[in-house]
């Protein structure tokens, strides 16, 4: 069957890609550029914290800026202090930690999805573990899990809830410790 087209559409004859086309774009003013690019840079960063990479790729989206102008907006914003790598990782792992108990394995994972560098993404960690240590996060996740599931009664209970605590990312050496405590009923819900 034919594909229907709309009046306008049929009003106006299709124009096929051409170099032409290409040349049409306008060529945009330097200085309104960068100040284009400063605006939405500065739009992106309200809407939600962004690392320097993160912000550097939705900026090189656009056609009407290039590297030099993203480059020199990206310094005016360091120097106005909005745009910080070290503090949007910092306050991105304590935010994590609060949202849910998990481990510094997967709160590694999730800071390096932010395109931050590796010894950032290791330094806010440990700030992030220092105010709040990997125990006491795993005793906040196993208390939660023991009030939703129960202790587990079986084998196969207690390898379920062993792999959770795994998947949370807290290490092999922490979770067999805390299932030992479970198992030898030492572990108190109510500390």
């Amino acid at each position: 069957m034919f594909k229907k087209r709309s009046w306008r559409a049929a009003a106006k004859p299709r124009e096929e890609n051409s170099d032409e086309e290409e040349e049409k774009t306008p060529e945009i003013n330097p200085e309104r550029a960068r100040r284009k690019t400063f605006d939405r840079a500065v739009n992106l960063l309200a809407y939600k914290p962004r690392s320097v990479k993160e912000l550097r790729e939705r900026l090189l989206e656009k056609t009407w800026t290039n590297e030099e102008i993203v480059d020199a907006v990206l310094e005016k914003l360091k120097e106005y202090n909005y745009l910080n790598d070290e503090n949007f990782a910092r306050e991105l792992a304590a935010s994590k930690l609060r949202q849910k108990p998990i481990g510094k394995r997967v709160l590694k994972q999730k800071l390096a999805l932010r395109k931050l560098n590796k010894e950032t993404v290791d330094e806010a960690i440990e700030q992030a573990f220092e105010e709040a240590p990997e125990e006491e996060i795993i005793k906040q996740s196993v208390t939660k899990r023991l009030r939703l599931k129960g202790k587990p009664e079986t084998r196969e209970d207690a390898k379920k809830f062993y792999d959770y605590l795994l998947r949370q990312g807290f290490s092999y050496d922490l979770v067999s410790r805390k299932m030992r405590e479970i198992a030898s009923k030492d572990f108190d819900e109510n500390e």
